[in-house]
């Protein structure tokens, strides 16, 4: 998960979780539909990004990459190789758009699994719902130092 999948998730509580995995039904958790539990997660991202707006920096760290979500409580393998490093921005949408971005332009032998897990899971549908509700912007210039 990148920057949007921390606010909204990780740092949810409890109910939070719940509320957001089941798209505003938490009795729903596991079998609500599955873009509407996307949006669910960028509408709890945006509560966050409005509330500290101008005051952010995101950082994602792309490595050790897995293709299990990290509620499973324990840690899964990496599939993709090598490690990329450290993204930054100061747009929420942007750096979790620079980071598929950088798995979809991955050699089939390095990204596969997690090119297949994101297009399975519909991955980047959090993404387009976050810069639909404007609170960022798919756009990026791409620095590296």
């Amino acid at each position: 998960g990148g920057a949007l999948k921390q606010l909204s998730i990780g740092c949810a509580s409890s109910y939070g979780k719940a509320y957001i995995h089941g798209a505003g039904e938490p009795e729903k958790i596991w079998t609500a539909d599955h873009d509407a539990f996307l949006e669910s997660m960028a509408d709890a991202a945006s509560a966050v990004v409005e509330y500290f707006r101008g005051s952010m920096v995101f950082v994602n760290v792309m490595k050790n990459m897995s293709v299990d979500c990290d509620c499973l409580g324990v840690a899964a393998a990496p599939v993709v190789t090598p490690n990329v490093g450290i993204l930054s921005s100061t747009d929420i949408c942007a750096i979790d758009t620079a980071c598929i971005d950088i798995v979809w332009a991955m050699p089939e032998e390095h990204g596969h699994a997690l090119r297949e897990r994101i297009t399975s899971r519909h991955g980047e549908h959090t993404i387009e719902a976050a810069a639909t509700r404007g609170f960022g912007s798919t756009d990026y210039e791409l620095i590296e130092l």
